[in-house]
Formats: structure tokens, C-alpha cells, sequence
């Protein structure tokens, strides 16, 4: 690939990566990054962090359940993880009688611990950079279309070469949009139970008030326990699965954190925007979050009059609700910072000294080549410096005007998408005739109908689709999300359209249409689907009034014109050579992909937040103590309640060996690392790879920080790992659990 080099602005452009900027490759780490962590206090080797032949840091971090971390801290594979990480496994297997979500649970042996329906870990086992082998294949000539195919039939080459016959999961990833490929390997294990985990009056203290906020005093961590066969091996659930014994695991320290202490955190950053242009953070600021934060906000009122009503309500919809609720704050966060820190200008100025800089680059080489002879020295030394060719020129020119026309031209379709994507994400009821129809469709033919056997063939479908299903609920989140579209979205689905006749008699609103329609449909609760499938008819099927609008729903959230999917390609293009473009202007700095739920490590140091909005309860502003949670204290309410033995653990002063030299209970502390979603349950670690915290929270004056990163505001808030053992073994009573961890004192 030929450098794009630049003559006058080159210093200008090129930013430094902050000390704590990146999510980095831990295959990368000795070439990138090692230098700079020791100066800063790291004691490992990169061979102790990242190594395919030897234990490392890597064995011990796991992803959890597709979307958080997790690390191994003790040779029996018990796993440590934020609360909210196991939120929707420890709400299913709670109950009214056994409301483990409420209260709390603790196993006292491995024949208690229990089993979640689904839920799984991955074990990182190596990576690699094929990317001249991918891109080799592919040049500029081709369509979107083309490449996309080209690549995706020789990652599944790499995949088949690479998975060991199937003992491995492997994934290919894209980095750099499309300008950079590796792949990954894995060990799935599929057989994972819960251990124990504190009441949500610790582990989800503050709730969503306290959310994204500082200071935190919230105990969120849970743990879990790895399972296998008897060769440890990954298998499925059986009772006959042991604990899967481990190569490696985090030691946890006790010794304490300082202020500028060192620490890093190895985690699976779900997903970051650091290249995304000022026009798609304007599309995202002006359209897309406001419909998306605006819907989820209806759909978690309407479902908040139920789940005060109801304690099996709440338990059964916890998980759900508390979901949509971290995107809603998350969303409007992000519209506040991105507006507030003027991210979208920042950007403009950067793609601006890029067209500048790509149109300067040109001119100077056509000067360049209508040099005489005379003046052949004097060339010399400059194109040392300008190498770039016209048709190169060419291929970066028009980058930032397609980009720029993609996002005119899909702005208000970006709202459109979202006020359909708050429904999808928050009714169980605008996806259920869809999932139910690709069951049971191929069977309205077959015998298997007139005899009323279908029925009783899935009658186990129908119970797991309509578990923990309220009617009620599910009826006004539907009707309130649907209406909410149907106010906002000026071309609506044809369906819903028809509904707007009221409005012209002067109301606004289909609610009592769609309030009908509920009432009227098969998939409105089970006993309707479950007499529907004695005698099922097809075409009463496809006319059910709820299956027209989530059909219709769907087909609209997918659908794409031709000129759409044009513009898509000609954008995808144009993206991915802007990246290329900017890389090569900047050919000093230190590049870092984008997150992309990829094991990576962040390092920083143990930091105070500047500018804090309010007094902490500690006398330094990175950490929190049980003071300041007992300050916080409200009896009775949903968010700042507390168990009373805490409290009582609290006025003793009874710590145990958990608290600091100063006395104090330490509860939160902040660090200034480069993460995202993804990383909770994230261990944070000092430069001995010793256990101090588990990541589990950002803060609210960060939020652009997926788009942007900020050096001064960019904050990791961490649960300190004295607090989470304190819980445990003061609190709970589970010594044992903290018998089987290795203990550095």
C-alpha cells in the first residue's frame, strides 16, 4: 500500500494516542505498547500477558454470555462477573418463594449451584493477521457486492482450516473497515451455573439514577462456575459434569490501590466509533437517539404500572426492563456529550485537513512531474516526501462527498428505523408472530393438522415462548410503542396507516384500534395461540391483525431500495478508503482498531475525575467507601435500600482483613481507561496481573467517548475487589468461596 505523505500540514494532523487511549491486540503489545507500560509500572512479560504455548493473563479472561467479561479466579473455574452481566440468569431463576434477585444467593456446595437455561463462556486460545491473504485477493475495480463475496468464501476457508474439526469456534473479523482481517480462536463451554451474588440492594445499588454516574457506591459483581465433562472438556448440561479445573486463574490482591497507581483491564469491547465522520455523529445526535431514547422511554413507563403491581411481574420483566433502560440513558448521554463537547466540529475540522491535504498532495505532484530536467535534484528530495499518484489521488478525492450524501440521504429514514427498533426491542409481542410463524408455517400443510397433533408436537415451544409472558404488559407496551411510531413517522407501514382514519375526527391516537387488535389476535396470550393450533388455518394466520403489523414492522426495519442499497455500497466504499486515507496521513501514530467484541487490553492508571459535580464521601475523589453508601441510604426504596446487616456491618466497623490501611470499607474507585459495553465484568488489574477491581460502569461526561476519546473526562468506575470479598465472606457468610481464590496479602 502506497503512503499518502503530506508536506506542510503532516504535523498538524497527526494527533498523539494518549497514554490511556486504545483497546489494543494483545498480540501487539511487545511491538506497540510494552515500552510504555512498563515506564508506567507493568511487572509482567508480554509472554505472560499473550502467549499461544504458555499460561498467561488471556487464559483466565472470558467472554459471558455473548455480550460482558468474565475472569477464572480460582483452579475450579469459578467465574467472577458484574451483577447486571448475570442479571437476566439470576431474574429466570428467581421465584416469588425464592427471589434470588431480591435477596441474594450463595451455594454452599457444587450440587447447589443451579443452571440457567442458556448461558456460556468463551475461552480466548489464539489470533492471527491474514490480512494480505484476504486482501490479495480483492482490488478497487470490484462492486461491493463482489468483494464482500470474494472475502466471505475465503474466511470460510480460514475458519474450516483453523476450528480442528469443530473443537473450536473460529471468527474472522474485520478491523479498519474492511483494511485490515484477522481471525480468532475459542473454546465454547455451553454448561455454566450460578454460584452466588449479593441482593440488588447491593449489587444494583443506585439503580438507574446512579447509572453512569459518580461517585458509585454499587456492589456489582456475581459469580459463576464453568462446568465439563470428566475430562474437562466442554459438554452440555448433564449431572454427571464436573468443575472444569483450569491452567490458569486470577490471583485477587488485597494490598489497596493508590492514586496514579498503574492497572489495566483485558476485556471484549463490544463496539466503538472512532472513525465514524461529523455527519453520521449529526445523523445519530439530531435523529437517530432522540427516536430511539424517545421510544424506549414509553415502552419502560408502560411496563413500570405492572411491575409495581406485581412482585412475579417484576421479577419476570427485571432483566428486560433494566436493558432498555441502560440504552435509554445511555442514548440521551451520548446526544448531551456529542452536543455539549461539539465532537461533530471536531471531526469536520479533521476530514476537512484531510480533503485539504489530498487535494494538496495532488498539486504538488503534478508540479512534480512538469519538472525539467534542471530542477531533477530538487525533485528528488521533495516527491521523497509526496509519493502519491494520480490514480491513488483520484481514489481518495470524492471520499467525504459520498459520505456526506449517504447521510443527507438516510437522516430521516435513520429516525424512521429507530422508532420501529424501540418497538422490536421492547415487545415481545411485535416479534412473537414472526418467530412463531418460522415454527410452525412448513406444518399447515401436513397431516400432522387435521389430526391435532401440532399442537401437542409444540406445545414445549409454546410454553418457553410464553414464559413469564404478562398479557397485560405486553398489550399497552405494544400499543404505546406502536402509536408513538405512528405519531412520528410521516410514511408509515401500510397497515398502521390505516388505522389513522380517527385522526381526522380529531383524535390522536390508534390506541383503542390497536387495543382491539390485541384482543382480537391469536398471539395475544397463550390459551389464544394454544386453541388457534387445535385447528390451524393458514390464511387465518397471515390476516391476524398483530401478525400484518409485525410483518410489516419487520419488512421495513430490513427493506432497502435499489438506490439505497446503491448508496450503501458507494458508502461502504467510501468509508473504508477514508479510514485507509487518514492511516496513511498519519503513518507515525500508533493505530488501535475499533472495539468489535475482540479480546483487548486498555491501560491507564488509577485516577481522579476532574470538575466532579458533587463531593465525594472519601477525601480524594477516586474512590468511594461504605460511608458514603450508608449515606445514601433510603429505606424501602427501589434504588438507595440497603440490607440491614450491612448496615450493621457498617456501624461494628466489622471488615474483616478487607479494609484499607486507613480503615475505611472501599466500595468504588475510578480508573482512566479506554473502555465501552462490552467490558463489564472486566477484571481490572495491577502491573503484577494481581485482581484490584471489576470494571462495570462509564461516566455520564464521557459518553461521546465511543465517537471521541477525551483524556481529561475518560472514566473506567470499578468495583473494588476488598468490597466484593468482604460481601461475600462478612456479609454472606460464603467463606468458602473465597477459600478456593488465591489471596495476595
Amino acid at each position: 500500500m502506497k503512503k499518502l505523505l503530506i508536506l506542510v500540514l503532516l504535523g498538524l494532523f497527526i494527533v498523539p494516542v494518549k497514554a490511556n487511549e486504545g483497546m489494543w491486540f494483545l498480540m501487539h503489545i511487545e511491538r506497540l505498547n510494552y515500552v510504555d507500560m512498563q515506564k508506567m509500572g507493568l511487572q509482567l512479560t508480554p509472554e505472560e500477558i499473550y502467549s499461544v504455548n504458555n499460561n498467561s493473563l488471556k487464559d483466565a479472561i472470558v467472554q459471558f454470555g455473548g455480550g460482558c467479561t468474565a475472569e477464572i479466579i480460582s483452579k475450579n473455574g469459578l467465574v467472577l462477573t458484574n451483577h447486571h452481566c448475570g442479571y437476566g440468569q439470576i431474574a429466570e431463576l428467581s421465584t416469588e418463594e425464592n427471589d434470588y434477585l431480591t435477596n441474594g444467593f450463595w451455594a454452599k456446595s457444587y450440587q447447589d449451584e443451579l443452571k440457567p437455561k442458556n448461558l456460556s463462556v468463551r475461552f480466548f486460545v489464539r489470533m492471527d493477521d491474514v490480512t494480505k491473504r484476504i486482501l490479495k485477493l480483492v482490488n478497487d475495480e470490484m462492486t461491493e457486492e463482489e468483494r464482500e463475496k470474494v472475502i466471505n468464501q475465503e474466511i470460510a476457508k480460514i475458519q474450516k482450516e483453523n476450528d480442528e474439526g469443530g473443537k473450536y469456534t473460529v471468527s474472522v473479523k474485520s478491523f479498519y473497515s474492511g483494511n485490515e482481517y484477522y481471525y480468532f480462536v475459542y473454546e465454547d463451554y455451553e454448561d455454566v451455573r450460578f454460584v452466588g451474588a449479593p441482593p440488588s440492594s447491593i449489587g444494583k445499588f443506585g439503580g438507574d439514577t446512579d447509572n453512569w454516574e459518580w461517585p458509585r457506591h454499587t456492589g456489582d459483581f456475581a459469580l459463576f462456575r464453568v462446568y465439563g465433562n470428566k475430562e474437562g472438556k466442554p459438554a452440555s448440561y448433564s449431572e454427571n459434569n464436573v468443575p472444569v479445573q483450569v491452567d490458569y486463574h486470577l490471583p485477587i490482591s488485597l494490598k489497596g490501590i493508590e492514586e496514579n497507581d498503574f492497572a489495566m483491564i483485558l476485556g471484549y469491547p463490544g463496539r466503538t466509533n472512532r472513525w465514524m465522520p461529523s455527519a453520521g455523529i449529526e445523523q445519530n445526535v439530531n435523529y437517530a437517539y432522540p427516536a430511539f431514547v424517545e421510544a424506549s422511554k414509553v415502552a419502560m413507563d408502560a411496563m413500570k404500572v405492572h411491575m409495581d403491581k406485581n412482585q412475579q411481574v417484576k421479577l419476570d420483566y427485571a432483566s428486560r426492563y433494566a436493558g432498555i433502560a441502560n440504552y435509554w440513558k445511555n442514548r440521551q448521554g451520548m446526544i448531551d456529550a456529542l452536543t455539549q463537547h461539539k465532537t461533530a466540529r471536531v471531526k469536520r475540522d479533521q476530514e476537512a485537513r484531510f480533503v485539504k491535504e489530498v487535494r494538496s498532495s495532488y498539486q504538488n505532484n503534478t508540479d512534480l512531474r512538469t519538472t525539467n530536467d534542471e530542477s531533477s535534484k530538487k525533485t528528488t528530495s521533495v516527491s521523497s516526501i509526496t509519493a502519491l499518484d494520480t490514480k491513488d489521488m483520484v481514489k481518495y478525492s470524492r471520499v467525504m462527498d459520498v459520505i456526506n450524501e449517504y447521510y443527507e440521504k438516510t437522516n430521516k429514514k435513520s429516525s424512521e428505523i429507530n422508532y420501529i427498533l424501540g418497538i422490536l426491542r421492547s415487545s415481545r409481542l411485535a416479534l412473537m408472530p414472526n418467530r412463531i410463524e418460522n415454527t410452525f408455517a412448513e406444518y399447515f400443510s401436513l397431516d400432522e393438522v387435521s389430526t391435532g397433533k401440532l399442537l401437542v408436537k409444540f406445545q414445549p415451544v409454546i410454553d418457553e415462548m410464553y414464559g413469564k409472558f404478562n398479557s397485560d404488559l405486553e398489550k399497552d407496551v405494544f400499543i404505546e410503542t406502536v402509536n408513538l411510531y405512528a405519531l412520528n413517522v410521516p410514511n408509515l407501514v401500510p397497515y398502521i396507516d390505516s388505522l389513522k382514519g380517527d385522526y381526522k375526527r380529531g383524535n390522536n391516537s390508534i390506541k383503542e384500534s390497536l387495543g382491539n387488535l390485541i384482543d382480537e389476535s391469536i398471539f395475544s396470550k397463550k390459551e389464544n395461540l394454544e386453541e388457534f393450533l387445535k385447528s390451524p388455518d393458514s390464511t387465518v394466520f397471515v390476516n391476524d391483525p398483530i401478525y400484518k403489523i409485525s410483518k410489516e414492522l419487520l419488512k421495513a426495519y430490513r427493506h432497502q431500495t435499489e438506490e439505497e442499497k446503491e448508496l450503501e455500497a458507494d458508502y461502504q466504499k467510501a468509508y473504508r478508503l477514508m479510514i485507509q486515507g487518514m492511516r496513511e496521513m498519519n503513518p507515525d501514530k500508533k493505530h488501535y482498531p475499533d472495539a468489535n467484541s475482540t479480546l483487548r487490553l486498555s491501560y491507564g492508571k488509577v485516577r481522579a475525575l476532574p470538575r466532579s459535580k458533587k463531593p465525594n464521601d472519601a477525601s480524594k475523589n477516586y474512590f468511594t467507601t461504605l460511608k458514603g453508601t450508608v449515606a445514601k441510604y433510603q429505606p424501602g426504596d427501589d434504588e438507595f435500600d440497603m440490607p440491614k446487616k450491612l448496615i450493621d456491618l457498617y456501624n461494628a466497623k466489622d471488615f474483616g482483613p478487607y479494609a484499607d490501611k486507613a480503615g475505611h470499607m472501599p466500595v468504588n474507585f475510578l480508573t482512566d481507561h479506554d473502555i465501552t459495553g462490552g467490558n463489564s465484568g472486566s477484571p481490572v488489574l495491577n502491573g503484577k496481573g494481581e485482581l484490584i477491581g471489576l470494571a462495570f460502569d462509564g461516566n455520564i461526561e464521557a459518553m461521546a467517548g465511543d465517537v471521541i476519546f477525551d483524556d481529561q473526562l475518560q472514566r473506567a468506575i470499578n468495583v473494588d475487589v476488598r468490597y466484593i470479598l468482604f460481601i461475600i465472606d462478612k456479609y454472606a457468610g460464603a467463606k468458602h468461596l473465597v477459600e478456593e481464590m488465591t489471596i495476595v496479602k
